[in-house]
């Protein structure tokens, strides 16, 4: 990957990994549900009308839609109103790249080099030695809710792919009208109409500002991006950049949110860079060493 699109890539994790302390935010005041589907209602509209519908099938955006709207967004922000604390949420999320990567070897038969395995075995250590104490305190629901977000983001990343080279801010704002009316619908059946109701007529500035965060930002400008470097590189090489996502999360929610960075979640974003390091520049480094 050339160096813009390692920056591209990098600049996507620091949002998303700041959306899950807004999610958190965001669900203390507005259901879950709701706030997903204003996420996206208000990243489609208006812009809708003013990009043009990407040139692939409406099976694709209606699957992507689903698996990446219904699916992962519906199930993290109720598995966080339930109590999963960002930190961790970020470093769940981050079971992707292993979902997808696995699928893509799966169904589209692209095999991992060695580097890209051994980074992610290391990355995959990291990732255990961050949620290893939390999960210790309980909380299984949430958790396997958010473990079946991660896969259903899998899904997505691979539909994504199946797209090819089209216009991925399209793909995504066209996308984006697929998740509102059904997470609204789960919404109203889940919470009832009254609280609906109540928290639409009682919008507030942070309900406003975690909607415009969400929808805009994370969503249009990211899984934008984040879809376009999927259509060019390969699963194995775009997805191990997620795994910083919980490093930004983790230093956001104790920054913003008080929650409680441990010093083995420090060591254990510390080796998700080194299993990024080796994913993502191995090869490069193998390269030059038989050159020497």
């Amino acid at each position: 990957m050339p160096l813009v699109h390692v920056l591209l890539a990098l600049v996507v994790t620091v949002i998303w990994g700041l959306s899950f302390v807004v999610i958190k935010l965001g669900v203390g005041a507005t259901p879950p549900l709701l706030l997903a589907a204003l996420r996206f209602l208000f990243a489609a509209l208006p812009a809708v009308f003013f990009v043009a519908r990407p040139k692939t099938s409406w099976k694709i955006l209606v699957g992507y839609g689903f698996f990446l709207g219904i699916a992962q967004f519906g199930l993290l922000f109720a598995a966080i109103a339930m109590g999963m604390p960002a930190s961790l949420a970020s470093v769940v999320m981050q079971a992707q790249v292993f979902f997808t990567i696995l699928f893509a070897a799966a169904l589209m038969g692209e095999r991992p080099g060695p580097h890209q395995i051994l980074g992610g075995f290391i990355a995959c250590l990291g990732l255990v030695l961050i949620a290893w104490p939390r999960l210790a305190g309980g909380g299984a629901v949430p958790f396997l809710m958010t473990v079946t977000a991660a896969a259903a983001w899998g899904v997505a990343n691979i539909i994504s792919k199946k797209a090819g080279r089209v216009d991925m801010l399209g793909f995504v704002v066209w996308a984006s009208l697929i998740p509102p009316l059904p997470l609204f619908a789960f919404s109203l059946w889940l919470d009832g109409p009254e609280r609906i109701m109540a928290a639409l007529a009682h919008i507030n500035g942070g309900t406003i500002a975690a909607v415009t965060y969400l929808a805009y930002p994370t969503t249009v400008f990211a899984f934008a991006v984040w879809s376009y470097l999927l259509s060019r590189y390969p699963a194995a090489t775009v997805t191990p950049f997620a795994l910083l996502v919980p490093v930004a999360g983790i230093v956001g929610s104790a920054f913003i949110l008080g929650e409680t960075m441990l010093p083995i979640e420090a060591v254990g974003g510390a080796v998700i860079v080194l299993g990024l390091a080796i994913n993502v520049f191995g090869m490069r480094l193998v390269r030059r060493l038989r050159a020497v």
